[in-house]
């Protein structure tokens, strides 16, 4: 209960379902694609400090274009009545304002900070996809390692029948003890993939409970949320590096750096304009107006000052550290442009590979499937096999067993490829809309095995 109290207002409903989940006994807490996603992003630390530093480039944009906004002071400097000729400022308090009215070097910062805050949004934008990305394939992930789990739970059941099936025959002397080595070497094998797929489900689970902020106890994705990966149809042939966010936001960062150099290039002689204005109440007990004739009690004073810098070796120096960085910054944006395009033509034909592969797994998991089917025929016939030989119960475990391999190799082979498409899918820009085609009519809900 100390959860749900706690938990944060958007988070309130989940978290009532999956305690109403927990004590329901042997009940699991089911959650669409869609729910999954949504909150790993709105969870995430990574988005939340990218968002944080969007905030900073917003308020860095506000604070260089609040230069020309006056600011103002007061203050105030009593003391004592004076002694003898007053000595010090006579001013009860001060008043006093101050704004940049002209520089041309402060034009070129503003639109450094808007790129610096482009930049921010960019990052914020790549960060997000990143997590989702992370959530989607780990929800992916999930929904096959419970499909491989009920696969190597039959596979195993068959293989323990094999070894009762072998041991009759052996204790009628129709088998040999070679086979019955084979047959519990298989089962071991089955026993330890099982376990090996055990750990990497519950890993998984673990993962997407740190990544959606829930507790992790029978945590499970519904498969049917889950929306198909349909890839363009047709591949650009001259693809835009602005379609991925990172290195739109590395460009940039160019471009912010690009606008600080060129602000600095254009310090030394050109004008800056500022503003200045002050007003003085000043006291009569520091005796100044018996020996000041014109003594006034009110003071102001307002004005524009022009300032010429002519000879300045430090800001000269910046201003080549500036333009350095910039190029700097520039080549850092074209490397990853770069290697942008290269992986992306990378993954392109890794994911025709991964498709073939995949067809092969089930095309051959269906030729199984089709050999199980005539031998079961031919055992409730009662017929032989192709070469005379009678079919047999321990034929019939074998050939289970054999298509269970290949369901399994075919839930890899659909992983692999499903994993290279979502990455395709965040490096074209698309994965954001391939999440929101995911249908969610429920956020959680109990599901008795």
């Amino acid at each position: 209960m100390r959860f749900i109290q706690h938990a944060p207002s958007f988070l309130r409903p989940l978290a009532v379902g999956f305690v109403a989940a927990g004590l329901s006994g042997s009940a699991s807490a089911q959650i669409s694609f869609s729910t999954a996603v949504d909150l790993s992003v709105k969870n995430s630390p990574k988005v939340k400090a990218a968002q944080a530093d969007v905030d900073k480039a917003k308020a860095a944009v506000q604070e260089l274009r609040d230069a020309y906004i006056p600011t103002v002071t007061g203050g105030s400097g009593l003391g004592p009545p004076s002694y003898g000729f007053p000595l010090g400022n006579p001013s009860i308090f001060t008043i006093s304002s101050q704004s940049l009215v002209f520089s041309y070097s402060q034009r070129d910062y503003i639109r450094s900070a808007r790129a610096a805050l482009d930049a921010a949004n960019l990052t914020l934008a790549d960060t997000r996809q990143s997590v989702a990305e992370d959530a989607a394939l780990t929800c992916i992930a999930l929904d096959r390692d419970v499909q491989r789990q009920t696969a190597l739970g039959d596979e195993a059941g068959f293989s323990s029948r094999l070894i009762a099936i072998v041991q009759e025959r052996l204790d009628a002397g129709q088998d040999t003890a070679l086979n019955m080595t084979a047959a519990k070497l298989t089962n071991a094998q089955i026993r330890l993939a099982k376990l090996r797929a055990e750990d990497e489900t519950e890993a998984d689970r673990a993962h997407l409970a740190q990544l959606i902020g829930l507790p992790e106890r029978g945590l499970g994705v519904t498969g049917e949320s889950i929306p198909e990966i349909n890839l363009p149809a047709a591949d650009r042939q001259e693809p835009s590096h602005t379609e991925n966010p990172a290195v739109a936001s590395a460009y940039a960062i160019a471009q912010s750096k690009l606008e600080t150099a060129f602000g600095d290039s254009r310090y030394l002689f050109r004008p800056q304009i500022t503003f200045g204005g002050q007003y003085e109440r000043f006291a009569e007990f520091y005796n100044y107006q018996l020996y000041y004739s014109h003594f006034q009690q009110n003071n102001a004073v307002a004005g524009v000052q022009i300032t010429l810098p002519l000879f300045d070796m430090a800001h000269r120096a910046k201003a080549r550290a500036s333009a350095a960085e910039a190029a700097h910054f520039q080549h850092q944006a074209d490397a990853a442009r770069d290697q942008y395009f290269s992986n992306r033509a990378r993954l392109k034909h890794s994911i025709d590979e991964l498709s073939l592969r995949a067809e092969v797994a089930g095309l051959d998991r269906q030729f199984a499937q089709q050999q199980l089917e005539v031998l079961l025929v031919q055992l409730k016939a009662g017929n032989g096999g192709a070469a005379g030989a009678p079919m047999s119960p321990k034929d019939e475990q074998t050939s289970r067993i054999a298509e269970r391999e290949k369901f399994l190799a075919v839930l890899d082979a659909n992983y692999q490829m499903k994993q290279a498409q979502i990455n395709f899918l965040r490096q074209i820009g698309e994965l954001d809309s391939w999440v929101r085609s995911a249908a969610a009519p429920e956020t959680i809900r109990a599901v008795k095995p």
